[in-house]
């Protein structure tokens, strides 16, 4: 049997004689047998269970560790009687919200392949013993005959060996839109993509015209359905790199933590202290430095993000994506429907020796025409425009249709264009039609009869060098004059080299008595003129395509339609700019991936891709370094989607396959949208990175104070007695920062300019340079006023016998030290580099709000019994808040001295 890829290569007997069937099908035995042999015609996948993925989100190594904090808690409150079961309850509680929202938010990969299952054909009808039958297409095997009909659902790969004007929409496949014109001829062309092999219908595509019959020659697996699921299956979700730096950031954050951990347990023993105290010592500090509420507080921030992009129509289905747009630094993005309206549109009429321009895009009927530069009116003068115009309009059988969202054409898109062309005149009412004779593949055109007052008149339109060949003169200055066919034709190439679809207009005046048209009615007709059409460029796509590059990322077409036209589009575009090449679909079988990865940083335009090609450039683009968003509406888009940095589907013409396999949905199917998405992602980013600088120094600073009570312990007896502050309270300051102070921090609005500079380096790590010197800053002064309030105020308790409520206030005063240190940070985090002094304190009323919650709830910690014994503090004297509250200004003026500092650094390096 020949490779399953050649077979349109191969005439109609050929693959009868190589699949050992006649012309009247198998028969019953011999499609049994063929079962047996080849398996049902189905695709197969196997469901990732519920539990596995939920068991999934438990991998994460601060889970780990805080599973571990927990245990060891609740170890020390059995054993040594240590009361610990409030801190076992916030630990186990922020994992179980962590897990919770993982678990929710997790995309299911396997239901893109389930989706591709449901876009298989049910039933089918087939010549089974000589006889027309009806079976489930399940039973399908190769030899097969199926026959088809307009509207039938095509069930497997078919060889077509008899059509009668059969057209097919293989928009689920291939991504084009227009339906193609099918044939039975062999091809002698290799390597053809599925949108090239017109002798083939496939599996999972529609008829939309005509019949035909087709003998099976893929099923299953071996369809061009089935190779995309095969290639769902082998393609791996790609990491984003946030979770990358994340996971990278996590395992930096457990072995430092882990290690110091160790270490302070080790000093404790050697300085003297007890097993006891100094494993209560290390637990105090694991937990300090451990930022429990780091992973919700990531996913708080991403779904903010998500919705702010979900506002401007982008639908983000996996959180990470809501971030992974903001470093994207190559954009792949589908020709028809994303960068163009996916609405055929005239743009050019050449009729009375006249070239007009249209202007107007899309189906709504507004627009001029315009001659030479000037707008003109058509009326009288142009009486010959109108009449072109009119020709398209009633050699039609596409209804405009208005709506609450705007004009749709129900019927064919080029007919629709026609159809608006004319409505842009006034245009909108038909004569009664009499007769027609509807296109077809073979004769190229279609007529209408139409009734008329004085004479009834016939209007044809196909292609202009079979319209030519009908007529006899052509209408100029309303005048019948001889035709300038070579004229009409050198109009017709230039329109064509512009990559337009253009058709030709005639007429024929015939008597009234006439009522129907035949063949022979259709000679000496007189020409009217050309319409030129093409989906044009959205005006909103230039303009975010000129965003882009500003924004130092590189747009690059990908597209099912002809290198013509894709060349064209991308000029209007401004897409690869400087660069002739267009890569095609044949071109890219020829080549190696190595070959690939040398030319995929200088073409920008790929024209008649198939699936795998789609994916192989993604993945070379991705060897590269670059971080790829790759855009797709069709099943044939999938396995792309699934392997980009981030896949992005049309919610509006997308299959619910490509949406599956997708990051993020485009409620507009709007290249505009992705730019405005790439936005919000870039200030998801700034958020992430504030509320880390702002975040960490807290488990910082917390950590720095209880190691450094450990190594002072020998020399500052205070330390020996009780740590500067006991678990629950690091707890309920890493809980309530998070929750008063970081939360509203990420709901500052978006700085000026994110897309005025280049992305940032996908490889730069959060624990960056910067990262370890505003922490090490912060928790330094966080540290140093914690000690100083815990000694000045602690040490009185050690005169004569050991003033244990002494200790506890000093205790909270301490606990409310490190909260004053860290409400004077976050009015200059408001902002990673801009001074605190360049915007207004008052502009984020969340954080004025957060503010003043901290408060309450420290006050009510300080001075209500009950919380006073759940978080094990005490009342002290009034006058303790005075010192307190002066933590306020070096958490505020160190990290102001800090940016100004940078800010005269930066001047002199420039």
């Amino acid at each position: 049997m020949p490779n399953r890829t050649k077979w349109y290569q191969l005439s109609a007997e050929r693959v009868f004689e190589a699949l050992e069937v006649g012309d009247s099908g198998l028969t019953s035995s011999e499609a049994k047998a063929r079962l047996g042999k080849y398996g049902y015609n189905e695709l197969k996948f196997r469901k990732e269970s519920t539990l596995i993925r939920f068991l999934r989100q438990f991998h994460n190594p601060l889970i780990y560790v805080l599973l571990a904090a927990a245990f060891i808690c609740s170890l020390l409150s059995v054993v040594w009687g240590e009361s610990m079961w409030n801190e076992v309850g916030i630990i186990l509680l922020v994992v179980i919200v962590n897990t919770i929202v993982g678990f929710v938010q997790e995309g299911k990969a396997e239901t893109a392949i389930e989706a591709l299952k449901k876009m298989m054909a049910l039933e089918c009808t087939v010549l089974r013993d000589g006889k027309e039958k009806v079976i489930p297409a399940r039973e399908l095997v190769p030899g097969d005959m199926v026959l088809l009909k307009s509207g039938d659902k095509v069930p497997a790969d078919l060889r077509l060996s008899y059509t009668r004007n059969l057209a097919a929409d293989e928009a689920p496949l291939t991504g084009e839109s227009i339906p193609v014109e099918k044939n039975t001829e062999a091809i002698s062309t290799s390597n053809l993509s599925p949108g090239d092999q017109r002798c083939m219908a496939f599996s999972g595509t529609f008829i939309t015209r005509g019949s035909a019959k087709g003998i099976v020659v893929a099923t299953a697996e071996q369809t061009e359905f089935g190779k995309i699921a095969k290639l769902m299956k082998e393609t791996r979700p790609t990491i984003t790199p946030l979770q990358k730096k994340l996971a990278d950031f996590s395992r930096f954050l457990v072995i430092a933590i882990l290690v110091l951990t160790a270490l302070n347990f080790i000093l404790g023993v050697v300085f003297g202290f007890s097993p006891a105290f100094s494993f209560l010592a290390s637990v105090s500090f694991a937990v300090a430095a451990i930022p429990e509420t780091l992973p919700p507080l990531v996913t708080v921030i991403l779904a903010l993000a998500a919705t702010a992009m979900a506002h401007r129509k982008a639908v983000v289905r996996k959180l990470p994506a809501a971030e992974t747009l903001g470093c994207t630094t190559v954009i792949c993005s589908d020709k028809t429907g994303t960068l163009t309206k996916n609405q055929m549109t005239v743009v050019r009429v050449y009729c009375d020796g006249r070239d007009y321009q249209v202007t107007g895009v899309g189906y709504e009927p507004k627009g001029e025409f315009v001659l030479g530069g000037d707008t003109v009116n058509p009326g009288p003068e142009h009486k010959v425009l109108v009449d072109t115009l009119r020709a398209g309009y009633c050699c039609n059988d596409a209804i405009l249709i208005k709506d609450e969202d705007g004009y749709k054409v129900a019927g064919d898109p080029t007919e629709g264009a026609l159809i608006v062309s004319a409505a842009k005149v006034g245009i909108t009412d038909k004569a009664p039609r009499l007769d027609v004779m509807p296109f077809e593949s073979e004769l190229r055109y279609m007529a209408t009869l139409h009734e008329g007052e004085e004479g009834n008149t016939i209007y044809v339109k196909g292609s202009p060098e079979r319209v030519l060949q009908m007529c006899q003169g052509q209408l100029i200055d309303n005048s019948i004059e001889p035709l300038r066919g070579e004229e009409i034709l050198a109009k017709a190439d230039e329109m064509g080299g512009e990559a337009l679809r253009v058709l030709g207009m005639a007429y024929k005046a015939i008597p009234k008595g006439k009522t129907s048209v035949e063949a022979e009615d259709l000679e000496g007709l007189t020409f009217l003129g050309l319409q030129g059409m093409i989906d044009p460029p959205r005006e909103e796509a230039i303009e975010a395509i000129a965003k882009c590059k500003k924004a130092g990322i590189r747009v690059i077409m990908i597209t099912g339609d002809h290198a013509k036209t894709a060349k064209a589009i991308a000029r209007q575009l401004g897409i690869g700019e400087g660069e002739d090449k267009v890569l095609t679909g044949e071109e890219l079988s020829r080549m190696s991936d190595a070959e690939l990865y040398e030319v995929v940083d200088r073409v920008s335009v790929y024209a008649r891709v198939a699936p795998e090609h789609k994916l192989s450039i993604t993945t070379q683009l991705q060897r590269r370094g670059h971080i790829a968003a790759v855009t797709g509406d069709g099943v044939n888009d999938a396995p792309a989607l699934k392997a980009a940095d981030i896949g992005v589907a049309m919610g509006i013409t997308g299959t619910e396959v490509s949406k599956e396999a997708s990051d993020m949905v485009l409620a507009d199917d709007n290249f505009a949208t992705i730019v405005d998405a790439v936005e919000e992602g870039r200030h998801a980013w700034r958020n992430l990175e504030k509320a880390t600088l702002f975040t960490i120094p807290t488990n910082g600073g917390q950590a720095l104070l209880i190691a450094g009570a450990v190594v002072m312990a020998p020399f500052i007896p205070l330390f020996a007695v009780a740590l500067p502050l006991a678990p629950i309270h690091i707890l309920w300051v890493n809980m309530a920062d998070s929750v008063f102070l970081t939360m509203p921090l990420i709901m500052e609005p978006k700085e000026k300019g994110l897309l005025e500079s280049a992305p940032r380096d996908p490889r730069e790590k959060i624990a960056n340079r910067l990262f370890f010197e505003r922490v090490g800053l912060v928790s330094i002064v966080m540290m140093a006023w914690g000690f100083f309030i815990y000694s000045l105020f602690g040490m009185p308790a050690l005169s004569g016998s050991v003033d244990a409520l002494r200790i506890t206030q000093a205790q909270t005063a301490a606990f409310m030290s490190v909260i004053w240190v860290h409400l004077g940070y976050i009015f200059t985090a408001r902002s990673v580099m801009r001074s605190a002094f360049t915007f207004s304190p008052f502009s984020n009323k969340w954080i004025l709000g957060g503010i003043a919650l901290t408060l309450v709830c420290q006050l009510m910690i300080t001075y209500v019994p009950f919380m006073q014994t759940f978080f094990r503090t005490a009342a002290f004297p009034a006058e303790w808040w005075l010192l307190i509250i002066l933590g306020f200004a070096p958490g505020f003026f160190f990290v102001e001295l800090d940016k100004f500092l940078r800010k005269q650094l930066s001047k002199k390096t420039l």
